[in-house]
């Protein structure tokens, strides 16, 4: 059997100076630069990568639930329903059914955002009010997910 892991090293422009072993930031005016502490002056920088062959997925003992995207609410619980589909079968296809977005907590536009902005809906009352619960129709954000499934 061939070796699973692998180490790739090479050197490269440095991408902090651009190869110039310098820096010129906002603190560097009328001609003065710094030494760039990122290659030490020297331009260049070694880089070390390592990676193993990927052979298939690989479990994990810690998960029930798979949401598709967190669209940043803290998730957890064990009576509390914030979509998503069952690690098993998640682990068996890993194509989320309809319905299983965070319907209870989050509207189309803002679960859309975070997950594929091609189909966040640009409605004319889906105006930005800053935070998206602060828009006036979130509280009846049933209405707007039955809209969205209506038109998608």
């Amino acid at each position: 059997m061939a070796d699973t892991h692998h180490v790739i090293e090479y050197d490269c422009e440095c991408p902090s100076c651009g190869g110039t072993g310098l820096y010129v930031g906002m603190g560097e005016r009328h001609g003065y630069a710094v030494v760039c502490h990122f290659c030490k002056g020297t331009g260049k920088i070694h880089q070390v990568h390592e990676y193993d062959d990927f052979t298939g997925l690989k479990r994990r003992d810690n998960v029930r639930r798979v949401v598709q995207c967190n669209p940043g609410i803290r998730l957890g619980g064990t009576e509390i329903n914030f979509g998503g589909m069952s690690y098993e079968d998640w682990l068996a296809n890993d194509k989320f059914p309809e319905g299983s977005e965070m319907r209870g907590y989050v509207c189309p536009a803002w679960w859309y955002q975070a997950l594929d902005d091609r189909r966040k809906p640009h409605w004319e009352e889906c105006v930005h009010w800053g935070a998206f619960s602060g828009c006036p129709y979130f509280p009846n954000k049933v209405a707007c997910w039955a809209r969205f499934d209506k038109e998608a």
